[in-house]
Formats: structure tokens, C-alpha cells, sequence
């Protein structure tokens, strides 16, 4: 197996490489470039190329883009401006082909068309809008009149007339599917004009419209274009050609666009089949559907088959009830082994749930390969931004870099909703200036709407990713301003959580794997729940609040299957941070609870401690426990590993105090008499929630004198001077507040917190003492 994979891959490789080569070396490989003039029907060569291809001046040649079934016929005139190695082509031409500036085109000699005797021609509808005159007479005569111009069936062209262009649409051209239009040919437009609408969704999606699998789509393009387009060299070597690809991942991330992509770019027929559609009532028809497609398949190889949603025609046959299911499930399985190797016919199933598929598919001679379409990396979602933006009318200086930063966890799907709520913030801000009843807008009003920074600013306020929604998720506003004091705590997340995230590199210099989880624990109003969403949002990755409680329920295993649920969507929005706020509701020591509901609490610990092992190192998930019973906790929870470091958050000393102060009136008007030092010399004892009370009730008693005081001035009328003054808070307003302070730690608990750690501290192997040299002289 390993040694057909390897195989596999030398042969892409090189056949890639020949490939280029050839392409440079071949006259009929040109590069696509911007054409001087704009015909429609002409394409310039240089004189050398021409020869090459023994091609006359202004004969005939046939144009293939990129795409099988993309080409058309045009008119070769001779440039000697145009380099030897380029075709000159006009947007339309390039339209047509579906190809852009600077990609490759392959062009050939063309005899074989004939003079059209008649052809039927029908507007687009939203290009001729408000044009009341014939459209034969002043656009369609004038652009046939007096030229032998090559057209083809189903291509586009935009003739220019009467002060305005309309884009016209070939729909049936006789004798056959290339013909040249001479001033013979009859030339019909009857008929209601063509739905752009219609025709975007004809137009087919190429590999450069999914964005954020680079990786995926070159193991793709190995696995399914060399069987499909150059099957003798599995011939050659004697091995027979993969049959099957499965395709798994969240939802959004782009597999049913990517089958349609390839099927695209290779030319071949697609044939998709949506899981529920070929369920039926009767007996046996299901099966019968599925033999139809696949026979269907064959008839018009080389095809693709896709499976969307194949986990709910081929689940597991042991645990499913229905029989139907099951004859399913051996129906396909009969279907791909009988599936001849050069058949020419590829099958690709796509599911968000690949363990709940049946594992007779997922073999060697069925699905040969399974890949993962995980969630983009920052790379792949500038990718996919760029890829939705680039018809969006976009301000110059747009930050698109900075969007892809801090959209962690989101998929495809759900990086096209937050360009789609961007657009709907700028025009939330014309609403003013638009009148909903009239049938058209301004063309100034249009002019001036552009997306800028600020709309997808908000627009990131508004959306989450798509795999969390039903999880409490947010990257928060909460930052180190907002806490004040614990200096040394801050240091040890940002080496522990923050690093990892934005220095991957140095971990990999010095073969490290990040550490897997923290727990905080001290006495409550610490800051605990704090520090967790303030180093969530210094490295700006998804945050995940789960309290304890929550996820326990009364029926039996759905506990611990919650637990699995927040684990698999913490996965799918990686960097993550998971935060089990009173951790030790859920992770008691086991066997200390008498009478427990058949060990349910043993069993969602068990559940915990193996999901924490099974952290992928490629997935940067960060476990944050907080509990102020840290005692109660078991072991195995805490060892290395796990919970690699365990971080005492004591209350506050006389300088945190003082920040803790600052922080909470940071945002408030305070004034110069009030000593902060002081206050935080007289609050010992006291934890950040205690001196946030503080604050709060100093402000509401500020508040409550400046409304009196409003109150007294609207009863007299005029404002006296003494009472027009800027509202602050005052020494007598903490003086009032500090009656009504109260410690919510007390001193007992603090024991109880010291002996702990001093415990902890007294456990570790070596003292403070430890020198290296001292080991060494005794080895010695």
C-alpha cells in the first residue's frame, strides 16, 4: 500500500513536470494577454506562431481553455507586436473560455465549420433594461453586417450600440455547434431574453473558486485526474487506478464545491446523488435508484459520482434497526467492487459524520483515500475572503489580512456570511437616503456605497462560527487592563497559552509540545473566570465557557456525552480555549460519592481525562479549569499532561489592590482629592470582587446625588452656580461606601488555601536547593 501511494506520487510529479515542460516547448500552449483592440471574433498571433500552426491570415482556429469543455472559434490576424509565445484576446473571448491574463490556452488550425445557414440569438435580460428600440436593427445588423464572424453554440457576446451595450447569448446556430455567421445567414432574436440568473448558475466553479484546501485539492487532482485523463500509466505499471475518494470535515468547509470543481476541470460528467433523494417507500426501489445512477454513470464515462451526505444511506448495519438501510448499504458495496477499472468512473461520497459510516466502505477497493477538509488555516481564509470579495465594491485601503486574523474557527460557509453581513452594514447606512417605494436609486446613492474596515468590524460582532453556535463561543473584550495586579500570573498564561498560539515555530526549534491545560484555584472574587477571558483575548482565539453544572443531566450517558459534544466543537474551532468554570462539580475524586446514580460522577470524570488525552497536538485547544475547592479535585486530573501547571491566585496584596482600584474606575470620573493608595491600604483582606463592590457602590451614591441634584435645579428653574459643576466621585462617597464593605474570604479559608499549596509545593520531588553541579560530583 505504502509503496503504490509513493509510486502514485512520483508519477504526478513528473508527469507535472513534462507537462511544463512540454506547455513552454509546444507552439500550441500560448498565454492568454490583453488585446489592443476589443473584437469580439479576433484573436492576434504572432507571424512565427501562425506558421507554426499553419495558420493563414485571418483563418480560423479553435481555442481551448483550461477546462475540457470550455472553447470556442475566432479569427486569427497576424501582430508582430505580440510576443511568439502569446495570444492576444478581448475580455469576451476570455469569457468564454473561462480564463484570466497570464493563463494558458491551447490553439489549433480549424477547417472543419461550415456557413451557418441561420442562427437564434437572445439577449441577456438585465442589459437591456429601459431600451425600447429594435434590438436587430441597431445592435445585431450593424455587428454581423459586412463580416465573416466564427460563433459557436452557447457562447456570449457584447455588441455596442445606440449608446449602450447589450450582451447577447448564441442559443442555436445550424448545421452545426461551430459555423461562421456570413451575410447569408438569417439571424433570429425572437423570444423572452436569457436570466443572467440562470446563467451564473450554468457557469461552472473551477479550482480557483474554493479556497483554503491547497493541500486537499493537489492529493484530489492525483487521485482523480490521472485515472480520469491518463489511465495507461496505471496500465503501465501494472496496478489498478483508485475508485473512490471519501471527502469528511465540518460542515461549510467546501466538499460538495469541491467535487463540482473537479468535475469541471476534468470534462467529465457529474452525477450527484443527495443521500435522502433515492430513499423510497417501496421495496426495493431505493436500490433500483441507485443502480439506475450508477449505469447512468457509465454510459457517459469518464464521470464523477457524488454522494453528498453518505452517512444517511450507508450507516452502520450493525447498530441501524431498518432493513432498508441495510440492503442500501450492501447494494453500494456491490456497486463499487463491480465497478471495472477502466470503467472510468470515480466515486466520491462526502459526510460531517465519517465514524457513523459503515466500515465496509471505508477499505482499500472503495474508498481508497479518505481526506480530511478541515477548518482553513489564516492563509486559507484570506483564500476564501478574497474569493467572495472579488466582485464586492471594496474600499481601497480594506484590510482583508486582518479579518482572516481573528476569524478563528470559521469555515468557508461561514466567512461568505460575514462578507454578505458586511455588504448589509453599508447599505444599513443608505437606508436613510433611499425611498423603498420607488423602483430605482440614485446613481450617486450607488456611486458612493463601499464595503469598508468598519462594516466587517461590525460584522464580526454579529457572527460566530458556524460549528459553535449552539455552544457558548466568543472571543471576549475582557484584556489585562481590565485586571489589575497578579503580575507573575499573566507571565505564566502568556508563556503557557499565549506563546504556543503565536510562536509555533519556536516551540518546533526546540521540539516542545505545548502544554495542555491550567487550573486556577483560590479563594472566590479572585479573578479566576477573568484571567481566562482576558488570555482568550490577547491571542484572539475562540473561547468556550462551560460551567461545570451544565453539563450534567439525569439520563444515563448523555453526560458524558456532552462532554464529547464541547471537546468536538472545540476541535472544530481551533485555537480554542475551553474553560470549566467550578471544575470540581464534575471532577470529584473518584469513589468518594456514596450513593451516586450508578457512578455517573465517576464516569464523566473518566470521560474528561480521556478526552484531555486525546488532544491532538496539531490542534491548538487550551483547557482552563477554575475551582475554589481544589482539595476535592482528583489526581489524575492534575498530573502533568493534563493539567500540566496548577496556579494558585491568591487575594490581592497592597499594590494589586491598587491597580485592582484603577481598573474599576478607570472608565469613571474620579476625583483629585480621592487617595486610591489608601483606600487599598485599608482594604486588607479584601479579594477584586470585594473592592469591585466598593467602586460600584461609590458610583451609584454618585449617581444618586447628581439626580437629586438635577431634580433640585429643575424645580428652581435655573441651575444655581455652585451646583453647575462637573459630576465626579467624591472622598465622601467612598467614605459612605467603605460602611457598607464586607470581606467575602475569611481568614479560615485563607488557611485552608495555604496549607494546600504549601502541600502541593512539599510534594514536588527536589527543594529550591537543586544545583546541577551537585548531581553531577555525585554520579562522579
Amino acid at each position: 500500500m505504502k509503496f503504490f501511494v509513493f509510486s502514485l506520487s512520483s508519477i504526478f510529479q513528473s508527469f507535472t513536470h513534462q507537462f511544463f515542460l512540454s506547455t513552454m516547448s509546444s507552439s500550441n500552449r500560448l498565454v492568454v494577454e490583453e488585446a489592443i483592440d476589443d473584437d469580439n471574433s479576433i484573436i492576434r498571433l504572432h507571424p512565427d506562431t501562425m506558421k507554426q500552426l499553419s495558420v493563414f491570415n485571418s483563418g480560423t482556429v479553435l481555442i481551448k481553455g483550461k477546462r475540457r469543455r470550455r472553447n470556442t472559434i475566432c479569427t486569427a490576424v497576424t501582430d508582430d507586436s505580440c510576443n511568439e509565445f502569446k495570444i492576444r484576446m478581448n475580455k469576451v473571448v476570455r469569457s468564454n473560455l473561462k480564463v484570466k491574463l497570464g493563463d494558458m490556452v491551447s490553439v489549433q488550425n480549424y477547417q472543419d465549420f461550415k456557413n451557418a445557414s441561420r442562427i437564434h440569438v437572445l439577449p441577456l435580460d438585465d442589459t437591456i433594461e429601459g431600451i425600447t428600440g429594435d434590438l436587430f436593427e441597431v445592435y445585431l445588423k450593424p455587428y454581423f453586417r459586412g463580416n465573416y464572424r466564427p460563433v459557436r453554440k452557447g457562447d456570449l457576446f457584447l455588441v455596442r450600440g445606440g449608446m449602450r451595450s447589450v450582451e447577447f447569448k448564441v442559443v442555436q446556430t445550424d448545421p452545426g455547434e461551430y459555423c461562421v455567421v456570413t451575410p447569408e445567414t438569417e439571424i433570429f432574436c425572437d423570444g423572452e431574453p436569457v436570466k443572467r440568473e440562470d446563467e451564473e448558475r450554468l457557469d461552472d466553479v473551477g479550482y480557483e473558486d474554493v479556497g483554503g484546501v491547497r493541500k486537499q485539492l493537489a492529493q484530489i487532482r492525483e487521485l482523480m485526474e490521472l485515472p480520469l485523463r491518463h489511465p495507461q500509466l496505471f496500465k503501465t505499471i501494472g496496478v489498478k487506478p483508485p475508485k473512490g475518494i471519501l471527502l469528511y470535515g465540518p460542515p461549510g468547509t467546501g466538499k460538495t464545491l469541491l467535487a463540482r470543481a473537479i468535475a469541471n476541470e476534468t470534462g467529465c460528467f457529474f452525477f450527484c446523488i443527495n443521500g435522502p433523494e433515492i430513499m423510497s417507500k417501496l421495496a426495493g426501489e431505493s436500490e433500483s435508484n441507485l443502480r439506475k445512477a450508477f449505469e447512468e454513470a457509465q454510459e457517459h464515462a469518464p464521470s464523477i459520482i457524488f454522494i453528498d451526505e453518505i452517512d444517511s444511506i450507508a450507516p452502520k448495519r450493525e447498530k441501524t434497526q431498518g432493513e432498508v438501510e441495510k440492503r442500501i448499504v450492501s447494494q453500494l458495496l456491490t456497486l463499487m467492487d463491480g465497478l471495472k477499472s477502466r470503467a472510468h468512473v470515480m466515486v466520491i461520497g462526502a459526510t460531517n459524520q465519517p465514524n457513523s459510516i459503515d466500515p465496509a466502505l471505508r477499505r482499500f477497493g472503495r474508498f481508497d483515500k479518505e481526506i480530511d477538509i478541515g477548518v482553513p488555516d489564516e492563509v486559507g481564509r484570506l483564500e476564501v475572503l478574497r474569493i467572495h470579495t472579488k466582485n464586492m465594491k471594496l474600499e481601497e485601503d480594506i484590510n482583508l489580512e486582518k479579518v482572516a486574523k481573528e476569524t478563528h474557527g470559521y469555515v468557508g460557509a461561514d466567512l461568505a456570511a460575514l462578507c454578505t453581513e458586511a455588504a448589509m452594514q453599508c447599505i444599513r447606512e443608505k437606508m436613510a437616503v433611499i425611498d423603498l417605494e420607488d423602483d430605482t436609486i440614485d446613481a450617486e446613492i450607488l456611486n458612493s456605497m463601499y464595503v469598508i474596515n468598519q462594516h466587517f468590524n461590525t460584522a464580526l460582532g454579529v457572527s460566530n462560527p458556524s460549528a459553535l453556535r449552539e455552544t457558548v463561543v466568543e472571543v471576549p473584550n475582557v484584556s489585562w487592563a481590565d485586571i489589575g495586579g497578579l503580575d507573575t500570573v499573566k507571565r505564566e498564561l502568556q508563556e503557557t497559552v499565549q506563546y504556543p498560539v503565536e510562536h509555533p515555530d519556536m516551540f518546533e526549534k526546540f521540539g516542545m509540545s505545548p502544554s495542555r491545560g491550567v487550573l486556577f484555584y483560590g479563594p472566590p472574587g479572585c479573578g479566576k473566570t477573568l484571567l481566562a477571558k482576558a488570555i482568550s483575548n490577547e491571542c484572539q482565539a475562540n473561547f468556550i465557557s462551560i460551567k461545570g453544572p451544565e453539563l450534567l443531566t439525569m439520563w444515563f450517558g448523555e453526560s458524558e456525552a456532552n462532554i464529547r459534544d464541547v471537546f468536538d466543537k472545540a476541535r472544530q474551532s481551533a485555537p480554542c480555549v475551553l474553560f470549566f468554570d467550578e471544575l470540581d462539580s464534575i471532577a470529584i475524586q473518584r469513589g468518594g460519592s456514596v450513593g451516586d446514580a450508578g457512578g455517573a460522577a465517576d464516569r464523566i470524570l473518566n470521560q474528561l481525562l480521556t478526552e484531555m488525552d486525546g488532544l491532538s497536538a496539531k490542534k491548538t485547544i487550551f483547557v482552563i479549569g477554575a475551582t475554589n475547592r481544589p482539595d476535592i479535585i482528583d489526581p489524575a486530573l492534575l498530573r502533568p499532561g493534563r493539567l500540566d501547571q496548577l496556579i494558585y491566585i491568591p487575594l490581592p496584596d497592597e499594590n494589586s489592590r491598587h491597580q485592582i482600584f484603577k481598573a474599576c474606575l478607570r472608565k469613571s470620573p474620579v476625583s483629585k482629592d480621592v487617595n486610591l493608595a489608601t483606600l487599598a491600604k485599608v482594604t486588607a483582606g479584601f479579594s477584586g470582587a470585594d473592592i469591585t463592590e466598593i467602586c460600584q457602590r461609590a458610583c451609584k451614591y454618585a449617581i444618586r446625588e447628581d439626580i437629586e441634584k438635577d431634580i433640585r435645579a429643575r424645580k428652581r428653574k435655573s441651575p444655581e452656580p455652585e451646583e453647575a459643576q462637573v459630576a465626579e466621585i467624591n472622598v465622601r462617597h467612598f467614605e459612605e461606601s467603605m460602611k457598607h464593605a464586607r470581606r467575602s474570604v475569611s481568614d479560615s479559608d485563607i488557611i485552608k488555601y495555604q496549607e494546600f499549596a504549601r502541600t502541593l509545593q512539599q510534594s514536588r520531588a527536589f527543594g529550591s536547593e537543586f544545583r546541577f553541579e551537585e548531581t553531577k560530583n555525585t554520579s562522579q
